[in-house]
């Protein structure tokens, strides 16, 4: 057994590791259509597979965990997705930043294929996909906004009415932190995105300026 394998076997045993097979055959058989793709081929295996163990709720808020945790630390996700981090370093960093935040059972099982398989690099487009099943799965919309600070409640709950007030449909929103946006927002439904951000206004006058000179 390799080095690799053997970190694997040390997360997953008894009834663990018969859910990792399991998704594992869920990854080569998943095939739906709206999310096409490695990404959507993992997160729909997750979901079918959290959806089966109804564990869909404590999946969904332990991957925002998890990709909080990316957002507020730069260095640990350049280093989960660079291909100068070998996949050994990768796998040890996981498994404690698992350990740390007190992810286990299915989710960290998950992630502990993600990252046995190499593709951690995808994990935030994993994610993505989970949260739309998810919001379909509760007939509901999502909504992913990154805004250059953290939103107060009451920023978030007044975007989720104009949302809903827009669409016509209930909307939930997965929000994120990108300090180089250096304000606004950007919301994303879908394929659909509505960028209001400082950054992209000012690439625009910088471009606007251009021209005119």
């Amino acid at each position: 057994m390799s080095v690799e394998n053997a970190i694997t076997v040390y997360w997953l045993n008894g009834a663990e590791r018969r859910l990792f097979k399991e998704v594992e055959a869920l990854i080569v058989a998943a095939s739906e259509p709206m999310i096409a793709g490695v990404a959507g081929r993992y997160a729909t295996a997750l979901f079918e597979l959290a959806r089966d163990e109804k564990q869909l709720d404590r999946v969904d808020g332990e991957l925002y965990i998890f990709v909080a945790l990316l957002d507020a630390h730069e260095e640990l996700d350049q280093a989960l997705k660079s291909p100068a981090t070998t996949l050994l370093e990768k796998q040890n960093v996981l498994r404690l930043v698992l350990e740390n935040a007190g992810l286990t059972g299915l989710t960290a099982n998950f992630l502990a294929l993600v990252a046995k398989n190499n593709r951690l690099s995808a994990v935030r487009d994993v994610v993505r996909a989970f949260n739309g099943l998810l919001a379909r799965e509760k007939g509901e919309v999502q909504a992913q906004v990154t805004s250059a600070t953290a939103l107060s409640d009451d920023h978030k709950n007044e975007l989720v009415k104009t949302l809903k007030a827009t669409l016509g449909q209930d909307v939930t929103i997965k929000t994120s932190v990108d300090p180089e946006l250096l304000g606004g927002l950007i919301v994303k439904i879908g394929s659909k995105m509505i960028d209001n951000s400082l950054r992209t206004k000012l690439n625009n006058l910088h471009a606007a300026m251009k021209e005119v000179s």
